[in-house]
């Protein structure tokens, strides 16, 4: 019988609820399934950076290399603690150690969500450059609080970094439909974006079964609303993917969908799956937080251990759930009537 340690990092707010809807869900399965999931939860949030100045201990990396995968609730209580403090505390670090240079970012309408858009039958998969690009925190502040303070953030791009991310997106578009698009803004940013733009032509030789298509990133906001059926793969630099997702999220039915992998694709560290929405302080306390995108990211989480044909129950139990209403609507569906509906679609 197969084994997984899996850290436990619900963070703030609404992320306990939906990490413990999520782990509910996740062990279900395993029972089900034939394999079992050990999760060590950590406190690591906002709160405890209050309560210590840090948002995970000194030895928090090392901590968390020895789990198979971390699974992540939410981070960031802006009125307690900056955004630019938690973020750069604990999510940042733990994708940066562990070299998950590959966000992954699935858009499509699950079964009985209606989205903003006409289109119904798209499929996204965004392809996000994780660990350096416009994240890279490479700069800093002179003369701060003086009419001469300058601020310089400076983006890196290596060679390294441009094109294995971009080979991840020919690879995953090998798996799908093979199409892939390359996002930059190139006529604005001669440097780095040239770059990205030449090394996407160099690696098409490599795959001469995926068709590729160059966008700006303005260009391809816009297609993704008037036109997200065309789009198959999605590969986009740090920044430009980081919002390009949220777009993804909106068309998808809001962020209460959206999910997320960081992958470590050598598997040489643990990779962390999280949804993209944030702790949302302002509905914590009600017990309406809709759990499906964590659940989707623990589904991926699954599909990246092995697990692929628990990923597939999973996923297949958050359809029927959806399916007959439950989930659809924002605020409608408790967080715990959700996770009780998912869990009986699966037993």
């Amino acid at each position: 019988m197969n084994s997984y340690s899996i850290a436990l990092i619900p963070g703030d707010g609404i992320g306990r609820d939906v990490t413990a809807a999520a782990w509910t869900v996740l062990e279900t399965v395993a029972k089900h399934s034939g394999f079992v999931l050990k999760g060590t939860e950590f406190p690591w949030s906002c709160r405890f950076f209050k309560e210590t100045d840090r948002m995970m201990p000194e030895d928090g990396i090392e901590i968390l290399r020895g789990f198979d995968a971390i699974l992540l609730g939410a981070v960031g209580w802006p009125a307690q603690v900056p955004d630019s403090v938690s973020l750069h505390g604990l999510l940042l670090p733990i994708r940066k150690a562990f070299v998950q240079y590959a966000n992954i970012r699935p858009h499509r309408l699950l079964p009985g969500v209606t989205g903003p858009l006409r289109a119904e039958s798209f499929d996204i998969l965004c392809i996000r450059e994780n660990t350096e690009g416009e994240y890279s925190g490479a700069g800093g502040r002179v003369h701060q609080g003086t009419l001469d303070e300058v601020a310089v953030e400076t983006s890196i791009f290596t060679r390294a970094g441009v094109e294995r991310i971009l080979r991840f997106g020919f690879e995953q578009a090998r798996s799908r439909r093979r199409k892939l698009a390359s996002v930059t803004k190139s006529n604005a940013q001669k440097y780095s974006m040239v770059f990205w733009d030449e090394i996407t032509r160099k690696l098409t030789a490599d795959y001469p079964d995926v068709e590729v298509t160059s966008y700006h990133v303005d260009a391809l906001a816009a297609r993704m609303i008037m036109a997200p059926e065309s789009l198959d793969v999605v590969v986009a630099s740090n920044l430009f993917g980081d919002i390009l997702t949220d777009i993804g999220a909106a068309i998808q039915g809001g962020l209460g969908y959206a999910a997320s992998a960081n992958i470590n694709p050598d598997r040489s560290a643990p990779s962390m799956f999280e949804p993209v929405h944030g702790s949302a302080p302002d509905i914590a306390h009600l017990g309406i937080a809709n759990p499906i995108a964590a659940i989707w990211s623990g589904a991926m989480m699954l599909d990246h251990l092995g697990e692929k044909a628990a990923a597939g129950r999973v996923m297949k139990a958050v359809e029927a759930t959806t399916a007959r209403g439950i989930g659809t609507t924002p605020g409608k569906d408790s967080t715990e009537a959700i996770t009780a509906a998912i869990v009986a679609a699966l037993t």
